[in-house]
């Protein structure tokens, strides 16, 4: 921890797997304090009275076999960036109810990126969202031609549109939206029945947390 205090790198990420690491940072006289300089951000395997367990056949800690599966993309956000908070996230939730709970202390003010992986949907489909929806609760309409996918019965059946190429490129970038939580179909249970059956899609919670990004710029 001194080292790191002394250190004048603008961001110190400390990693720690090991039996008792949760006290780092901790304040020697009272250790319900810790006390951590700005820029500097703390994840442990476990907290100050835990051993970090190792995986079945030894070789590596729990921890370690976790973060190295969050560096390599499982904590990635949307646009491909992994950061302290989503490695933590990511080890977090894995661990889930075990003894083993890992400990995140951090002291920042700017985006830190540890690392870009490759984004789980491709990014000019991401900043394409503010233009499928224009604005916040907007429904977008849909109707069988936007599928492709139907039966023997359906394509003979004369009342329902053949697929059309533009609306099934565009449903396309809808499904995989719906993919990464960003849309969902509304009064169906997936988007093929919200297609067929003429309904829509609205975008999630963090499908218009994205689109504000994009229509402000900011992606």
């Amino acid at each position: 921890m001194t080292l790191a205090s002394n250190s004048h790198a603008k961001n110190k990420i400390i990693i720690l797997d090991s039996c008792h690491s949760g006290i780092a940072g901790d304040r020697s006289t009272d250790q319900r304090i810790a006390e951590i300089k700005q820029g500097m951000t703390i994840l442990t395997a476990s907290t100050e009275d835990q051993y970090a367990l190792e995986t079945p056949g030894g070789g590596s800690g729990v921890f370690t076999t976790l973060f190295v599966d969050a560096l390599g993309g499982a904590a990635a956000n949307l646009v491909g960036d992994v950061t302290p908070g989503s490695v933590y996230a990511h080890i977090d939730q894995s661990l889930g109810p075990w003894a083993q709970r890992p400990v995140f202390k951090t002291n920042v003010k700017t985006f830190v990126s540890l690392r870009k992986a490759t984004p789980p949907i491709p990014i000019a489909d991401l900043q394409a969202i503010a233009t499928h929806f224009p604005v916040a609760g907007y429904n977008f309409k849909l109707d069988p031609s936007y599928e492709p996918e139907r039966s023997e019965e359906q394509r003979k059946d004369s009342t329902i549109p053949p697929p059309d190429p533009k609306k099934t490129a565009v449903f396309a970038v809808l499904q995989r939206y719906v993919k990464v939580n960003l849309v969902r179909p509304v009064g169906a249970p997936h988007m093929w029945h919200a297609a067929m059956q003429s309904k829509s899609c609205e975008l999630t919670v963090l499908g218009e947390h994205y689109r504000k990004l994009v229509a402000n710029g900011l992606l």
